[in-house]
């Protein structure tokens, strides 16, 4: 009798059943495993091993696949807060089930914390059983989320080797004219979501922002902001055990003639008007020349092209006739969306 979950696992967790019968399953070990709890029919036809609460076993349930930002959390991104659940399924796709409970159709298609991308075959050919391809899933980030949230993912996409420059140059021809700015913003470089975060927040203010600024012969400076600011962005899970050597780095970055500052991740995250009065401050006390008036503090002069963030609804200044969610794009499937409901 076929291992019925070692042929799920070997599969990637999802399988479909004419997929585990070419492989020896026969009606009967099929469920004889679903009965045993070692697989979960997550659909009709569909089986799994991950997680009740894998993003995966919910987009099969209602059967399509992970896409946006959806497929980015799944697959490792830096993403911020939390999003609603976006699945692809195909443009004359049926059938369709709730993502909790795979005996219940959508009504309508609308779900609280659910959105549906009704994709053309060209999307539907690429990827996996459970997730489009990242580039699709990328394209549907920088149309449906906040200028930030985009520019993170692709950052990470770069930085992960998850994408090359070649994918990135793909990217931008599915996307409309009006997106195509977004490539200028994007950097390989960047090691972490608070510092791209940071710094296209920063950039978006009118700051003059460098990236992994060498410091010395073996370190480096996150974010150069000005030629005044040295800005480290601490994450938790990397700097609980470097207390000291920080210590020693803000000495250098000092000694380098620049203002050390090394906000938390938690803070560019909750409490980034603070970061922005520190930096301002910084910058203010080492260019007296820059400043704003009486108040002492440098004033940077914000970037209003090519973009400014503004969730789900980012656009080019020049480009009035920004296209709304619901709309198509060139080559893209209209987007059905729900209200939504906030979901890991």
């Amino acid at each position: 009798m076929p291992d019925i979950a070692s042929l799920v696992e070997a599969l990637g967790g999802m399988a479909q059943k004419q997929q585990l019968v070419a492989r020896g399953a026969r009606d009967l070990d099929l469920t004889r495993a679903v009965r045993s709890g070692t697989v979960v029919r997550a659909r009709q036809g569909w089986y799994t091993t991950l997680p009740e609460n894998d993003l995966r076993v919910w987009a099969v349930r209602v059967g399509g696949r992970l896409t946006g930002i959806s497929a980015v959390i799944a697959a490792g991104g830096w993403v911020q807060s939390r999003h609603p659940l976006h699945v692809s399924v195909h443009e004359n796709a049926a059938r369709l089930r709730r993502p909790d409970n795979r005996y219940v159709r959508l009504a309508s298609g609308r779900v609280p914390g659910l959105v549906l991308h009704w994709d053309e075959a060209a999307v539907a050919r690429r990827g996996t059983a459970t997730s489009v391809d990242l580039r699709d899933a990328l394209v549907q980030v920088v149309l449906g989320e906040s200028f930030e949230t985009a520019v993170a993912a692709l950052d990470w996409a770069l930085n992960t080797g998850a994408i090359d420059r070649v994918d990135l140059a793909e990217i931008m021809r599915l996307l409309p004219r009006n997106r195509r700015a977004i490539a200028g913003w994007v950097d390989e470089r960047c090691e972490s979501l608070p510092e791209s975060l940071a710094r296209t927040r920063l950039r978006l203010r009118g700051h003059s922002v460098e990236i992994q600024v060498l410091l010395g012969d073996f370190q480096r400076i996150d974010l150069v902001v000005d030629d005044c600011v040295g800005l480290e962005t601490d994450g938790r899970e990397f700097h609980l055990d470097r207390f000291e050597q920080d210590r020693e780095k803000d000495l250098d970055i000092t000694m380098a003639d620049l203002h050390p500052l090394r906000p938390s991740a938690n803070m560019v995250f909750r409490r980034w008007d603070r970061i922005v009065t520190a930096i301002d401050a910084a910058i203010a006390a080492r260019s007296p020349r820059r400043s704003g008036g009486n108040s002492g503090l440098a004033v940077a002069a914000a970037r209003t092209a090519p973009v400014f963030p503004r969730r789900s609804a980012w656009r080019a200044a020049s480009s009035p006739d920004f296209p709304k969610r619901g709309t198509r794009g060139p080559g893209r499937a209209a987007t059905a969306a729900a209200k939504p409901r906030p979901r890991e």
